[in-house]
């Protein structure tokens, strides 16, 4: 019996072409691979992120007329409001969401923990999704394929000493992403989210305050995740049939059994 796909389910593909994924936390990480990863599928993209020389690149790297970028924080609820509603007529449908937008901001325990630190990861892991997704849905086409895919974290799913605020805000992009699957289902709008364990990004420079040495010991002696293997993942999740919906990924570097259990050689 030949295993080879038939080429009626490769039709049922939602290809990229005439397609339109916008993208938050693009100016770098798991964002700009994924930016990267679902221009090469074909999709129309509107990059989004605070550092606008970044995102100024990222544009020249793709064909032109393909994407659009908007700066802004999403921590910003005016700011990421306006620069939604102000999108060109061109660019006012979207068919994929991508919230990659957040990241961790200092590791220590509660009663020594910065209340700075707790802010940030408070206002872009949560709230900062909630506005962006708010402001998106008016824009997304109802039955008719389009998703949300939310960047979690394993530590939504365990937590670890000293990492409490970023754990529980991690967990509550998992609540959120289940009370969004229930409340857009009668849309037809897909959600998704993939928790990446330890993934080699800028993640922990800023956890570490740009501390390189410390930042890099956390990837030293195992083959850690990279952006472009999420970002893979990601054009696989929203390149599905419609009937399909890859609810929840949680995706681990082969070294790694939980959130502090890593086998380093070396």
């Amino acid at each position: 019996m030949s295993m080879e796909a038939s080429p009626a389910a490769g039709a049922r593909l939602l290809r990229g072409t005439g397609r339109t994924v916008l993208v938050t936390g693009a100016s770098a990480g798991i964002g700009q691979a994924t930016a990267r990863e679902l221009a090469r599928q074909g999709f129309r993209l509107i990059v989004c992120g605070r550092r606008t020389e970044r995102l100024t690149a990222l544009l020249t790297e793709l064909p032109a007329g393909t994407a659009h970028a908007l700066t802004f924080d999403v921590r910003d609820r005016a700011a990421t409001e306006a620069a939604i509603a102000g999108l060109p007529e061109a660019w006012r449908r979207v068919d994929v969401l991508i919230n990659s937008a957040g990241g961790a901001h200092g590791l220590a325990p509660i009663q020594t923990g910065d209340v700075a630190d707790w802010d940030a990861m408070i206002d872009s892991n949560v709230k900062g999704l909630l506005y962006v997704t708010r402001a998106v849905l008016p824009l997304m086409p109802d039955d008719a394929g389009a998703q949300i895919v939310n960047i979690s974290s394993i530590a939504g799913r365990q937590t670890y000493p000293n990492g409490a605020v970023y754990c529980a805000s991690k967990a509550a992009v998992d609540r959120l992403t289940e009370g969004l699957r229930f409340d857009l289902q009668e849309r037809g709008i897909r959600v998704a989210q993939i928790s990446p364990g330890a993934v080699e990004t800028e993640f922990s420079q800023v956890r570490f305050k740009g501390d390189e040495a410390r930042a890099a010991a956390v990837y030293k002696g195992y083959a850690p995740l990279t952006a472009v293997d999420i970002a893979e993942t990601i054009g696989f999740l929203v390149t599905r049939a419609p009937h399909i919906n890859l609810a929840d990924v949680l995706m681990l570097p082969a070294a790694q059994a939980a959130a502090t259990t890593i086998r380093r050689q070396g």
